[in-house]
């Protein structure tokens, strides 16, 4: 055990993509870290603000990619646990940077737990989640005076890998739906969305938000998979569903017109 530094771990969330988008007290937790565990969707310019003599372990999870030697691998919860562990009675502080926010999707929290229990201190830093962030940054507001007056952020896919229940749900409102980690179950919502009577539906596809090659695809639930394979879009992505989408600037598309209650918005807006 490292005798001269307390054991500490700092979950730190990195923002969406975009390394500017980090907060400065993450930034500040990285240049004290000993040890900085990474995840994949973590921009590699963040590693810059660690010290030189911080030890970097990538521990990223990307299903979609084939395993490959270089930072392509699916570590176990398990053991990120465990190496968190080991590293901060070994180095001192350890910086767990994970894209994001920690706590929505990240399985932060869990992270937190086993670390406390191992008599580790433990502090956060919250932050920017790709959830309402991309969005907003793709210019798609989540919510609209006269558009929308909420919304859901959910999971598209489960610890067991299908499509989450609260879905089947969420599909039934009229709130802005952002979905994180569906694509793989992309059809199965187009699907729920149209036993819905929603096939008009407007949704966008954002892939790589936030960062230099994000790109975006939009269209009525009715035509998205196409306009996605059209688009050649794939993980990371994310997955806006909702009237708020119309207020996009380049919606209307060819042949769909805007809704009453988008017009209103932004006629609303312009005041």
């Amino acid at each position: 055990m490292n005798k001269l530094k307390q054991p500490k771990l700092t979950l730190v969330g990195a923002g969406p993509g975009d390394p500017d988008l980090i907060t400065l007290k993450g930034v500040r937790a990285l240049q004290t870290a000993d040890v900085v565990l990474y995840d994949a969707l973590v921009h590699p310019d963040l590693l810059q603000h660690a010290p030189e003599s911080a030890e970097r372990v990538f521990v990223g999870k990307r299903p979609w990619q084939p395993t490959g030697p270089a930072n392509r691998c699916e570590f176990a919860q398990t053991d990120i646990n465990h190496l968190i562990v080991q590293y901060a009675h070994s180095h001192g502080h350890v910086v767990r940077l994970k894209g994001g926010d920690p706590f929505v999707f990240g399985r932060g929290f869990e992270e937190l737990v086993f670390a406390e229990d191992c008599g580790v201190e433990t502090a956060v830093v919250p932050g920017l989640s790709s959830s309402y962030s991309v969005p907003a940054l793709a210019g798609i507001p989540l919510t609209c005076r006269g558009v929308s007056e909420s919304f859901w952020v959910l999971t598209g896919t489960t610890k067991d890998h299908r499509l989450s229940a609260d879905i089947r749900a969420a599909v039934q409102s009229t709130a802005t739906l952002v979905i994180l980690m569906g694509m793989k179950h992309l059809p199965e919502i187009v699907a729920l969305l149209s036993d819905a009577g929603r096939e008009k539906v407007p949704m966008a596809i954002i892939q790589n938000g936030s960062r230099a090659d994000e790109r975006m695809a939009m269209a009525p639930a009715s035509a998205i998979l196409g306009a996605v394979e059209g688009h050649k879009l794939t993980n990371p992505a994310i997955i806006v569903i909702g009237e708020v989408v119309r207020l996009h600037s380049e919606w209307p598309l060819a042949g769909i017109t805007v809704s009453d209650a988008a017009v209103e918005a932004l006629a609303l807006i312009s005041r």
